[in-house]
């Protein structure tokens, strides 16, 4: 196992200028505050960063200025695996390659339509591993446009094959992230949970680590429990149903509240968003994240964390 796709990594939101421009000084802000604030790696150009809403240009550029923000202190990986066409998603993923990120990652529902079944991911799936040999790739379970979970035959033939070494899983079930565990086992593919609510019990159970949306309020909370949950489970598991609860937020407008709870502690950003309207944000909502960072606090000052 390659122990640097382990621990806490963030779904990197996009900054953009008021007049719906990348903001590259705000991406090289975020890069530093999540490396200040524990992460072990980020997933750049993902469906957090409004990836299906991004030129194809963009998409490189953000990559590569994501990987030179980061210096090589963490891993970066990035997804950008939008097109429908097979050909054009060779050509998108080849490009991504070219960015120097140390993973591109597969998106599991653009390899079959919805209505199209395992034996056509699949051969998608095998056909773009046989074009693409110097590659690494991870793969992510992304909810958009519709879910397509792997199944177990085609995730054993990944892990033993080596053809993948990092698996976002979005499936939300502890009975198949227990399965996958033990189809993986021994090998280098390394399996990270999307969803808070299962994290801390699949944690326990073998997974690697959390790749999710609630890294971008306060990933230094997920680190903590990452870091304890074996030497501290009683604080461990109060921290779990912190994060539980504070991830319901993410229904409501997210990555809008995202950029506002960055603009109200940390980092100043714009609430600019393509994937959503910033309406959503409505004065309700933003008591919401309000009162979401008053916890925070209370729970850094728990946890002994720097404010």
């Amino acid at each position: 196992m390659d122990s640097s796709y382990r621990g806490c990594w963030p779904t990197m939101i996009t900054p953009f200028t008021a007049d719906n421009k990348i903001d590259f000084k705000g991406v090289t802000a975020l890069v530093e505050w999540y490396i200040d604030h524990g992460c072990d790696g980020i997933f750049a150009v993902c469906q957090s960063s409004e990836m299906f809403f991004l030129s194809e240009q963009e998409k490189f550029d953000l990559a590569k200025a994501v990987k030179d923000a980061a210096e090589g202190r963490v891993k970066v990986i990035a997804s950008g695996h939008t097109a429908d066409d097979h050909g054009k998603q060779i050509e998108q993923l080849a490009r991504m390659a070219e960015t120097g990120v140390d993973a591109v990652v597969l998106v599991a529902n653009r390899m079959a339509q919805e209505q199209e079944g395992s034996e056509v991911f699949e051969k998608n799936a095998n056909d773009i591993f046989r074009q693409l040999p110097e590659v690494t790739f991870g793969l992510y379970e992304c909810p958009y446009p519709y879910l397509r979970l792997l199944t177990d035959e085609f995730l054993s033939d990944c892990a033993k094959t080596g053809k993948l070494v990092f698996l976002k899983d979005v499936s939300c079930s502890n009975e198949i992230e227990e399965r996958r565990i033990k189809l993986v086992q021994g090998t280098n593919l390394a399996l990270f949970n999307a969803n808070t609510s299962t994290l801390l019990d699949s944690l326990i159970a073998g997974y690697h680590g959390y790749n999710g949306v609630m890294a971008n309020f306060h990933i230094d909370l997920y680190k903590w429990m990452y870091d304890h949950f074996k030497t501290e489970p009683e604080l461990a598991r109060e921290v779990s149903d912190f994060l539980t609860v504070a991830g319901v937020s993410e229904a409501r407008a997210y990555p809008v509240n995202a950029k506002y709870h960055f603009d109200k502690t940390d980092i100043p950003m714009s609430l600019v968003t393509r994937s959503k309207s910033i309406s959503l944000l409505n004065e309700n909502a933003r008591h919401e994240i309000d009162s979401l960072i008053r916890m925070e606090k209370a729970m850094r000052t728990k946890l002994g964390l720097k404010g």
